[in-house]
């Protein structure tokens, strides 16, 4: 493999400000590879060869002129396709938005092309981002680097299965319950949930307004808080976005001790429906952080439990409304409109065409907790159980500094295992819901392999809000202490690498 393909973001980016190399050899090099495994992962609905060697080139002059730009100029990022793009389409993985270019970019494309980053092109995701484990993306599924007969989790699965086949050095996802966090444990790769308004979600595609979190994706810790640093911060276009300034997630990065730290162990994400192997993975990391002078405290949240239920109230609901405005009068596919039916007619074969059995699933469940005489019940019942889990934060921040588990309950599970039992789908993003609904930082980071099955498993660790940057300390402490004891980082044993996948 083409030695470019297995640097570092940051070591990249510090080889094209010297000029050692140029963006457009990085950028040419991550386009032949996308070309040459994406047929069997996946993981792009669109690559804009063009478009990309046209922005490494003027990056290259740039430097060559001699600007000093920042960390990651000239260096690649895959976007998921949530996020609009202009002039590139933009579709959510659904029919119903097959085709549309918009006509402006989300505000954290801006800030990235700003920061010279040069985008390859748009990844896959579960439709809507409604989904874990890339399924029901509306043009196929992706499949994970690591066994392609596995998922690589969802929503943000071609985000993750990007880095983890090494057709991208960094990419953007969105978390809603869990969908950068649960494809980055499953694939071996760091995923990133920021605290809640942090990063702008202006010109993201809405799926559920009150969760939705905008994130960076990476191989390495530090390239996933370079990433964060140039996405986050205050948006006029997005009044939730918070008006203060962002952690220095970078500093904390480059500050792998959790020497003093107190480590809260979540006592109710462990037990029946997880793996052993899982387990096994978590508590030797937990072990290592000990030794590593850490504070291991048990801490109960009685309320997480809870989470999974609340959430597939909240969800739904939010989603209910968000996907209303895909009514074929606006925008978007329009089905029979041939002058002889109405409008309501349009309409409805327009949505029965356009949206996928999950989208539908969700769109009517969110409708009826919505409904009147039922909204007391269910929705404003789920929105009491969210300040229950707000509350079970406030009060473990008392005892301990982050809090950590499991990051999915599972390994990958094999393509179609789950699909017809959205429940067990759901149960997917049993630990990676309660940092959503309370809006607090979270990230997912590689600790090891599953001897059973041979896949990556992941650790969560949680923060209180705007303090994102304890996230990146213990995340860059569990990859030092990690690569030491492995002898190199965990992806150097993919199958992607070894080109057995292929």
């Amino acid at each position: 493999m083409n030695e470019l393909l297995t640097l570092t973001a940051a070591e990249l980016g510090a080889r094209i400000a010297s000029r050692e190399v140029s963006s457009e050899e990085v950028t040419q090099a991550h386009l032949d590879r996308i070309d040459d495994v994406d047929g069997s992962i996946h993981a792009f609905l669109l690559v804009d060869h063009d478009g990309a060697l046209k922005a490494a080139r003027r990056i290259d002059s740039r430097i060559a002129a001699g600007e000093k730009l920042g960390p990651l100029a000239g260096v690649p990022l895959a976007v998921k396709d949530l996020f609009c793009t202009k002039g590139l389409a933009t579709t959510a993985s659904s029919r119903m938005l097959e085709g549309w270019i918009p006509p402006y970019d989300s505000t954290i494309v801006t800030r990235c092309r700003d920061a010279g980053m040069v985008i390859l092109g748009k990844t896959n995701l579960d439709e809507f981002a409604m989904g874990s484990s890339t399924e029901t993306s509306a043009f196929g599924p992706t499949h994970n680097p690591w066994d392609l007969d596995r998922v690589p989790g969802g929503s943000g699965g071609g985000s993750a299965a990007s880095l983890a086949a090494f057709e991208a050095p960094l990419a953007l996802g969105t978390d809603t319950g869990g969908s950068i966090r649960q494809p980055g444990a499953v694939t071996g790769t760091v995923g990133i949930k920021p605290t809640y308004g942090s990063t702008s979600r202006y010109g993201v595609i809405a799926m559920a307004s009150s969760l939705d979190t905008p994130g960076p994706c990476a191989r390495t810790v530090v390239d996933a808080a370079l990433l964060h640093q140039a996405m986050a911060g205050h948006d006029s276009m997005d009044q939730t976005t918070i008006d203060q300034p962002t952690p220095d997630v970078v500093a904390a990065a480059n500050q792998p001790d959790v020497s003093g730290m107190r480590i809260g162990v979540v006592s109710e994400f462990a037990g029946d429906g997880y793996d052993p192997q899982v387990e096994a993975r978590f508590n030797e990391a937990v072990e290592i952080l000990t030794k590593a002078g850490a504070d291991i405290v048990e801490v109960s949240c009685p309320n997480f439990d809870l989470a999974l239920p609340a959430y597939y109230l909240i969800q739904p609901a939010e989603v209910s409304s968000n996907l209303a405005r895909y009514d074929a009068m606006r925008y978007g596919l329009r089905v029979d409109d041939d002058g002889e039916h109405s409008a309501e007619q349009v309409m409805r074969a327009t949505r029965g065409a356009g949206f996928g059995a999950e989208a539908k699933r969700r769109i009517i469940l969110g409708t009826y907790a919505l409904s009147a005489g039922y909204y007391d019940a269910y929705y404003g019942s789920a929105q009491k159980v969210r300040t229950l889990i707000q509350r079970d934060f406030e009060n473990a921040w008392h005892s301990c500094d982050v809090l950590v588990s499991p990051a999915t309950p599972t390994t990958a599970f094999r393509l179609g295992e789950r699909t017809a039992d959205p429940m067990a789908m759901y149960r997917s993003d049993l630990c990676t819901i309660p940092a959503n609904m309370a809006g607090s930082p979270a990230g997912a980071f590689p600790i090891g392999l599953s001897e059973t099955d041979g896949m990556p498993v992941g650790m969560q660790v949680m923060a209180p809000i705007m303090a994102d940057e304890r996230v990146y300390r213990v995340g860059a402490a569990l990859e030092q202490l990690l690569d030491e004891k492995w002898g190199a980082p965990l992806l150097a044993q993919a199958p992607e690498l070894r080109g057995e996948a292929r």
